[in-house]
């Protein structure tokens, strides 16, 4: 649900890492500088703190709070020091864990406590109803049109309105023909509307595969211009739109619109979020 993870929020997103099996996690320095400690023997109190809260919990806080050493540069010299990898529980535990006072605290709760909820729904992704089917698939969307907006940079598309025809070309191929504004048109939206945000899981599934190979092949191929990189967006919309007519699937211009948007839906699992008393399910 990265919908929910308002520009606000791209600062803990920015300083998020992943090893090489792709497990997320935040090194404990660059989480600091973050939430405003300057001092790292401060932060550590409420690291300290936070594994207290982890072990209270009943989890081992060596899953979650990883020692490492870290070579730095001090003038001419070079130096160890001590970091920790946080997992997403560690870092939640330490934003609850926090001066309340300080604003990044407040907003790291907020971004915690989003992101512990994503990962315990798509946990458990076949058991999800429609509603946080579509709240999984929206977030990946997001994150992945994120990545699409850097390939097609270095593609030479920098201008707001050659990115809205790059967009609009993807959209063609894979809804035959219709722009950006017919499919706006189509589901009779408002203005200020966006038109992922009132898609059913089937449609977003069909724009999330668009995306992620767009994007892909953008770095395979290196394209220079807006013609170019559009032609390839609308080839894969194109070629994800023949997939769907193989498997005598709908046609994405023609399912439904859900009543509610990602947003209302977004609103009410946050608001669940903080009614819960039990720690959150972890990201295992």
């Amino acid at each position: 649900m990265a919908t929910l993870i308002a520009a606000e929020y791209k600062q803990f997103e920015d300083i998020k890492h992943a090893d090489e099996n792709g497990v997320v996690f935040w090194y404990a320095r660059e989480l600091a500088s973050v939430l405003d400690y300057t001092q790292w023997r401060n932060f550590t109190k409420v690291i300290d703190k936070a594994m207290l809260s982890c072990q209270n919990s009943g989890f081992e806080c060596a899953d979650h709070f990883v020692e490492v050493s870290k070579i730095v540069e001090a003038g001419a010299t070079s130096k160890p020091i001590n970091d920790f990898e946080l997992s997403r529980y560690a870092c939640y535990l330490i934003v609850q864990n926090g001066d309340p006072r300080k604003e990044p605290i407040a907003l790291g709760q907020t971004y915690f406590a989003i992101q512990t909820r994503r990962q315990e729904i798509a946990d458990r992704f076949n058991e999800l109803d429609e509603d946080n089917k579509r709240l999984v698939i929206r977030g990946e969307v997001t994150s992945w049109n994120a990545m699409l907006v850097e390939a097609a940079h270095k593609a030479g598309i920098t201008d707001q309105l050659e990115y809205a025809q790059f967009q609009n070309a993807g959209y063609m191929g894979l809804y035959g023909g219709l722009t950006a504004a017919d499919i706006h048109r189509r589901k009779n939206l408002k203005k200020s509307d966006k038109i992922l945000d009132h898609m059913g899981s089937e449609e977003l599934g069909a724009n999330l595969f668009r995306i992620t190979q767009t994007e892909a092949k953008l770095r395979r191929e290196q394209p220079q211009g807006l013609e170019p990189a559009s032609g390839i967006h609308y080839q894969v919309g194109q070629t994800v739109r023949e997939a769907i007519i193989k498997n005598n699937g709908t046609m994405p211009e023609d399912l439904p619109t859900p009543e509610k948007s990602i947003a209302e839906i977004g609103k009410e699992q946050l608001k669940k979020l903080k009614e819960k008393k039990e720690p959150p399910m972890l990201d295992e």
